[in-house]
C-alpha cells in the first residue's frame, strides 16, 4: 500500500510530503493519535519512500516505486535498514532470555536495538529508519537513554515514535521530535473495508461503530470473529447481562466475564503470534470492559437524545433498560470507574477482583 493510499490522514501525509519535497526531513517524528488509525502504516510507507531506490513523482505527489529491491524488502519485513522496535524484543537482548514479557518498553531494548545500532551505517540504503511502536510505554529510563540519539542522530537516521498517549512521553522527548497528529477514520470508510470480511450487516455495523474511528481496531475485531472468537455474540450477551444485572448475581457474572476473556484470548493468540500471551490476556480483559463502557456511553447519549451516535444500535431495548437505571451523571461516574478498572489490568491487580469490583460498582451506581 503506497503512501498515497493511506486512508483519511490527508493532513499527516501532506506534512510528510512537504518535508520530502523540500528535502528538510526531521530526524525524529512522533506520530500521535488513537490506536489503529494508520500511524504504523503511514510510518512504514514513509520509510519505504525514504529508502526507495526509484521514488516516483505523479501529480505533484512523491511516493515509493513499490518495485525496487528496497521496497520489496520493506514489504517482506526484512529490510536491514528498517528497524521496528517493540517491547517484546526484550527476549532477544543479551540478558533477555527467559525474562517475563514486560509491561513497559525497557531500556535494554532501546539501548541494544536503537542507541547501539544508530551509529552503524546503513547496510542496503542511504538511510536508516527506526520505528518504535507503543512509544507511550517507554519508561523514563528508556526515554532518557534515547535522548542523546534523538538530539544528535547520524545524518542518515530517521526515528519515528508511534504513540497512542502523548501525555506519557517526557517533555524532553517531545521537544526533540516533530509531532504529527492523526485523526479518526470516517466510519463509512471503515464500513467499506469491513466488506472484505464475511460479516452480516449487524456485526459489521457494530464493529464500525465500536472502533470509534480506529480502522485497525475494526479490522482486528473482524479477524477475531473469523478466528472463532464470536466477538459479536459475546458483546450482545455481555450487554444483556449488564442491563439485567442484580447485586446477588454480580459475582457470578464477574466469573463468567473472566472466562469469556480467556476464550477470546485463545483466538487472539492465533492471529497475534508476536504478542506475548500476557499482553493478549490483558487486551482481552480490556475488550470486555470497553464493551461495558460502550453500553454506559450509549446510556448518556440516549438520555441526551443523541441516538444517531449510539454504538450498540442493535440492542436498543437493552440500552433503554440501562438508561432507565443510569442517568447521565451516574453513567458518567460508572464509565470513570470502569476506566479505572482498565488501569488495574496493567497494574496486575487480581483479575477476578477487577471484574467483581466493576460489576459491584455498577450495582451500587444503579442505587445512587
Amino acid at each position: 500500500m503506497p503512501l498515497k493510499q493511506i486512508l483519511c490522514q490527508d493532513k499527516a501525509v501532506s506534512i510528510l510530503q512537504n518535508a520530502y519535497k523540500a528535502q528538510r526531513i526531521p530526524h525524529a517524528y512522533i506520530f500521535a493519535g488513537n490506536d489503529g488509525i494508520g500511524k504504523f502504516s503511514t510510518a512504514k510507507q514513509w520509510a519505504k519512500l525514504l529508502l526507495c531506490e526509484n521514488p516516483v513523482l505523479e501529480n505533484g505527489f512523491y511516493d515509493c516505486c513499490s518495485t525496487c529491491k528496497s521496497c520489496q524488502l520493506v514489504d517482506a519485513d526484512s529490510h536491514p535498514d528498517f528497524i521496528h522496535i517493540y517491547k517484546e524484543l526484550l527476549e532477544f537482548t543479551k540478558e533477555g532470555k527467559n525474562r517475563q514479557p514486560p509491561l513497559e518498553l525497557p531500556i535494554d531494548v532501546i539501548r541494544e536495538f536503537l542507541v547501539q545500532q544508530a551509529p552503524k551505517k546503513p547496510f542496503h540504503s542511504k538511510r536508516k529508519i527506526f520505528v518504535i511502536t507503543e512509544a507511550e510505554k517507554l519508561n523514563p529510563s528508556s526515554q532518557n537513554a534515547l535522548l542523546k540519539t534523538l538530539e544528535e542522530p547520524p545524518g542518515y537516521c530517521s526515528i519515528i515514535l508511534i504513540c497512542n498517549a502523548l501525555d506519557k512521553l517526557l517533555p524532553t522527548t517531545k521537544s526533540r521530535c516533530q509531532t504529527i497528529r492523526f485523526g479518526p477514520v470516517d466510519r463509512s470508510v471503515i464500513a467499506d473495508k469491513l466488506k472484505n470480511f464475511d460479516l452480516d450487516t449487524e456485526t459489521s455495523d457494530f464493529f464500525a461503530r465500536f472502533s470509534k474511528g480506529s480502522i485497525g481496531t475494526a479490522l482486528f475485531l473482524a479477524k477475531l470473529q473469523a478466528a472463532g472468537a464470536e466477538i459479536y455474540n459475546t458483546k450482545r450477551q455481555i450487554i444483556e447481562t449488564v442491563a439485567s444485572l442484580k447485586l446477588e448475581f454480580a459475582l457470578k457474572a464477574a466469573s463468567d466475564f473472566l472466562l469469556v476473556a480467556k476464550k477470546i484470548a485463545k483466538s487472539w493468540s492465533k492471529i497475534s503470534t508476536q504478542t506475548s500471551a500476557k499482553d493478549i490476556e490483558r487486551k482481552s480483559k480490556k475488550l470486555i470492559i470497553n464493551i461495558i463502557i460502550s453500553a454506559l456511553s450509549d446510556c448518556v447519549k440516549l438520555n441526551l437524545r443523541q441516538t444517531e451516535l449510539i454504538i450498540n444500535a442493535d440492542q436498543t431495548n437493552s440500552i433503554a433498560k440501562l438508561a432507565a437505571s443510569f442517568n447521565s451523571e451516574t453513567a458518567s461516574y460508572a464509565i470513570e470507574k470502569a476506566a479505572e478498572n482498565i488501569s488495574w489490568i496493567d497494574a496486575n491487580v487480581n483479575e477476578k477482583l477487577i471484574f467483581e469490583h466493576l460489576l459491584l460498582n455498577l450495582c451500587v451506581c444503579v442505587r445512587m
